[in-house]
């Protein structure tokens, strides 16, 4: 296999970033976040005074913002009209709306089409993750990847990563996302039947990325 394709899918809080990012590091993949992207048109949206829950107004807008995303995996950047988004989009009012802009079909379909260009780009090959890759934007995937743990195991790992917010109230923050992005019309968030599960509750990070690794070098060795 020239170049591999693999994409990785999954709810917050499962260590989908952190495993996308290192298995592409370990591979030479390059590496897609398109979680990012999604942020990076809801923070445009915010940032334009548009009404987010205007399914109409944000269709409208969809096609307006540059969004360009860094591929390496080392130091994954994303800009929106030449600007540097990277921290923006992780603010907390970012994450409390961009589920309403990402269900937009519009929406979905302008960011979908720039994936596939990305993918479709990489030299070598491209990790991408998500939670509609391996059955929305790239099905046909060399191997496609659903991590999963227990909602206190990503509570408590998404809290660590807010530097201490409540574990409570960060799950109860999961479980409402986890709702609307699972129920949406438009490219819902599920596993690809011929996706392999990964369970990374009782794991560790790196246990994680080296069982991500060795599917990934089984899929090459048999192609």
């Amino acid at each position: 296999m020239e170049s591999v394709i693999v994409a990785i899918d999954g709810p917050s809080g499962t260590g989908k970033s952190s495993t996308s990012k290192a298995v592409a590091a370990k591979l030479g993949l390059s590496y897609l976040d398109t979680g990012a992207q999604y942020r990076a048109i809801t923070w445009w949206m915010i940032s334009n005074g548009i009404d987010v829950q205007d399914a109409v107004a944000v269709a409208d807008a969809a096609g307006k913002p540059v969004i360009v995303s860094g591929t390496d995996p080392a130091r994954p950047t994303i800009t929106v009209d030449g600007v540097d988004a990277a921290g923006p989009i992780r603010t907390e009012e970012v994450t409390s709306k961009v589920s309403a802009v990402s269900a937009v079909p519009e929406v979905r379909e302008r960011i979908t089409e720039l994936q596939r260009s990305i993918a479709a780009d990489a030299p070598l090959g491209i990790v991408v993750e998500g939670r509609d890759i391996g059955t929305t934007v790239l099905p046909d995937a060399d191997l496609k990847i659903f991590l999963t743990a227990s909602p206190e195991a990503r509570a408590a790992r998404r809290s660590g990563e807010l530097k201490g917010a409540d574990v409570v109230t960060t799950q109860q923050a999961l479980i409402k996302r986890d709702a609307a992005d699972s129920s949406r019309k438009t490219s819902p968030l599920a596993k690809a039947d011929d996706a392999v599960e990964v369970d990374t509750t009782e794991l560790t990070l790196e246990q994680v990325i080296e069982c991500v690794v060795t599917l990934v070098e089984e899929k090459r060795a048999t192609a």
